[in-house]
């Protein structure tokens, strides 16, 4: 996609107005933010590392298969609930706020092998800034996956689900790596790529060594057995993370972008190219907390830096301003989401000259042209009408695939209607 408004239905007058209302619940939730928000990130410190103490607990204390199981799923818990609820929305800098040394953004160090300080620029600035742009944010496909028609097709693909695959059991170091391959390229100084290489190590092995050697250590004789409650919960937080992550950007209706949709781009633009690069999905409170509430990802790439516990209020707001602009709320049940990019992964892992659709009107991938006249001519959007309803991208989309499936039950019906001929001597 290069022109943003113009798929979206929009003129330029009608972004404008869009991001002022964006802006007006930025405003309205920091003005709000208080004792309520502090008490609930406190709680969660709280609950996350009673959690851990009483699971490594159970592990070392019982002698059960049952005991093992329940502090091996409380680790579990316990690491996605460290990782995602307070490792990254801290880190994001949604607490900053508060001026806690002890919960901020650049003091915070997660229970990840990756450095949070290299994690904080490869993905604050290089993925949320250029979120679903092609060649600039490193985030799309993570260099091992093809999750566009407009990313080419290189050999290497066609082992894309068996590398999506391990990425998903090792996903920790392989955002540890990526990160890392990340910094080096935006540097110029070896001194500074050789400072990255030795920093992610140092992490590397403090953070394996925890896990792996230190914890077990204390087991004794029961060494074997704590190894392998910490390989197995942290095996699967890495499967959850990968499985939130990939939900929120490479399912069917979060579109990409092309460098020259961000070339001098508003903010009110950014805003609607937010909303139009990511997906959510549906959860309870559970799934919520151990998501990170990234079940809300349109709302948090909408506004990164606002506190996590927050996105369930502003989720409604954004619903009903995107309902007003005729816009999609992309979002469904985690499986179906999940069913999207395993689809795209495995399509798209193959060359081009097996695919039927374009990347102008793919699931996974669409354009402006798809809306464009047959002369292929960018559409001349009139302003709105104050107290009418929008003709815009939901009613598009709905349109076009009534008319798709109009087209494909033509030549069924015809072929049936020549049959009876045939049959029946009409």
């Amino acid at each position: 996609m290069t022109e943003v408004a113009e798929y979206a239905h929009l003129s330029d007058a009608d972004v404008e107005a869009l991001g002022r209302s964006l802006d007006e619940i930025r405003r309205d939730v920091e003005a709000s933010l208080g004792t309520a928000d502090r008490a609930y990130i406190k709680r969660v410190i709280r609950l996350q590392r009673c959690l851990e103490i009483g699971s490594r607990l159970t592990i070392f204390g019982s002698r059960s298969k049952t005991g093992w199981t329940a502090g091996t799923v409380g680790l579990l818990v316990s690491k996605c609930i460290e990782n995602m609820e307070l490792g990254h929305n801290i880190i994001h800098g949604q607490w900053d706020w508060m001026n806690d040394p002890e919960i901020h953004s650049n003091t915070w160090e997660w229970d990840m092998v990756g450095p949070s300080s290299q994690w904080r620029h490869a993905h604050n600035y290089r993925h949320h800034v250029f979120t679903n742009v092609i060649g600039m944010d490193e985030d799309l496909g993570y260099g091992v996956l093809r999750v566009s028609r407009d990313q080419e097709w290189q050999p290497g693909h066609r082992w894309a689900p068996l590398w999506a695959l391990l990425l998903s059991i090792v996903f920790e170091w392989g955002i540890a790596l990526h990160d890392l391959a990340t910094e080096q390229d935006h540097e110029t100084s070896e001194e500074v790529k050789a400072d990255l290489h030795r920093a992610m190590v140092r992490k590397m092995v403090r953070q394996a060594s925890k896990d792996y050697l230190f914890f077990p250590a204390l087991s004794g004789r029961r060494f074997f057995r704590t190894f392998l409650a910490n390989l197995v919960a942290g095996g699967f937080r890495n499967g959850w993370a990968y499985i939130v992550i990939v939900c929120g950007h490479f399912a069917d209706g979060a579109e990409k972008f092309t460098p020259e949709a961000v070339a001098n781009e508003t903010k009110s633009e950014w805003y609607l190219r937010q909303m139009l690069g990511t997906a959510n999905f549906n959860a309870g409170p559970v799934m919520r907390l151990m998501s990170g509430s990234l079940c809300y990802q349109i709302e948090h790439h909408l506004f990164p830096d606002l506190p996590s516990n927050r996105l369930p209020e502003i989720s409604g707001r954004v619903q009903a301003l995107l309902a007003e602009y005729d816009l999609p709320y992309t979002t469904g049940p985690l499986t179906r989401q999940f069913w999207h990019t395993v689809r795209t992964i495995c399509k798209l892992s193959l060359p081009d000259r097996f695919l039927i659709a374009s990347s102008d009107d793919a699931p996974e991938t669409a354009s402006e042209e798809k809306f464009r006249t047959v002369a292929k001519e960018p559409r001349i959007l009139p302003l709105h009408v104050v107290g009418t309803r929008r003709n815009g991208l939901s009613t598009a989309i709905a349109g076009r695939a009534q008319a798709m499936a109009r087209t494909t039950r033509r030549p069924r019906a015809a072929r049936f209607a020549a049959l009876v001929a045939l049959r029946f001597g009409a």
